[in-house]
């Protein structure tokens, strides 16, 4: 079953029962997500922002308290002042890392509070009220699927991973199963840590020590600005195309203008914070029911659809 981005696609699970009306106080919603520290991220705080001014715009009781954090202790510690000074009612939080943030967004469950999870999940899942997270098998198995069409299904090509976590496990897995039941071969892959430099690092390491490259998985935009940018060092453009994801305005663009070297791209989208935020307010704001998860598309972005996804104004 696919899940479009938007109120009416939630995931199949157990429905849960609609928040009681409201007081006529205003209702306070806290957002708690990393800071920019990287382009993903970037677009994350944008969304977020629009998120905010658009849903305080459309229901006048509701506050958005959102905050960003550059480590995890430092989340920590906001959601103490969230709860005991902005005195939320319910909190959406992307959690800087998943064990450490744990015990934290538990106590904040434990005050009674709605909890919404984005994203990298708590070592928990039963503290979670609803889970907002991209489609990271779907998203390997979208860009084998693309690459396997544009090639033929035969050829070489190089993979860049992010890091040794579940979502790449995830990522890698999916588009493994598919590619290995072609004639493609994979002649490596390592780590790029969803990094630019790493990615062009990586990169020049592999063009180096093969002659013939098809194309590129960098799986994650970040990188692929990393690998193009090596790709262009060595001259070698006109031999390969590249296919990174999550929807990078930039990536997006080319994909609309019909650059060769980037033909597509697959969305893991920032937008996805807001999705959680809409949920959440809906929630707490009309008394809806959701369900218990809302998983975002890994959809292929081609030449065809990709003006519906470009965000001219995001940082990312």
């Amino acid at each position: 079953m696919k899940f479009s981005i938007g109120l009416a696609a939630l995931a199949v699970g157990m429905m849960i029962a609609a928040a009681p009306a409201g007081a006529a106080d205003k209702k306070v919603l806290g957002v708690s997500i990393p800071s920019a520290t990287h382009g993903w991220a970037g677009g994350l705080n944008w969304h977020a922002q629009q998120a905010k001014i658009a849903l305080e715009k459309k229901y006048p009781d509701l506050s958005i308290a959102l905050v960003t954090a550059g480590d995890a202790t430092r989340q920590a510690n906001d959601l103490e002042d969230l709860v005991q000074v902005r005195k939320i009612d319910a909190l959406v939080i992307l959690p800087f890392e998943s064990a450490p943030l744990t015990e934290p967004v538990r106590q904040v469950k434990n005050a009674g509070k709605w909890i919404t999870i984005v994203d990298r999940g708590l070592t928990d899942p039963s503290i979670q009220d609803l889970y907002v997270a991209g489609n990271n098998p779907q998203m390997g198995a979208n860009s084998a699927n693309f690459m396997v069409k544009k090639m033929g299904g035969k050829g070489n090509i190089v993979i860049l991973r992010g890091i040794p976590t579940v979502i790449d496990n995830q990522r890698f897995d999916a588009f493994m199963d598919i590619v290995k039941k072609t004639d493609i071969k994979v002649l490596d892959s390592k780590y790029a840590n969803w990094n630019r430099d790493d990615g062009f690092k990586v990169m020049q390491d592999f063009l180096s020590r093969f002659p013939k490259i098809d194309a590129v998985w960098a799986q994650d935009d970040d990188i692929t600005l990393g690998v193009i940018e090596a790709v262009k060092q060595a001259g070698r453009e006109k031999d390969l195309f590249i296919l990174g994801g999550a929807g990078m305005k930039e990536m997006v663009k080319r994909v609309m203008d019909k650059d060769v070297l980037v033909p597509a791209d697959v969305l893991y989208p920032p937008k996805m914070i807001a999705d959680a935020m809409e949920l959440t307010a809906k929630h707490m704001m009309e008394n809806a029911p959701l369900e218990k998860q809302y998983i975002v598309d890994a959809t292929l972005v081609t030449p065809e659809n990709a003006k519906q996804f470009y965000y001219p104004d995001s940082p990312f």
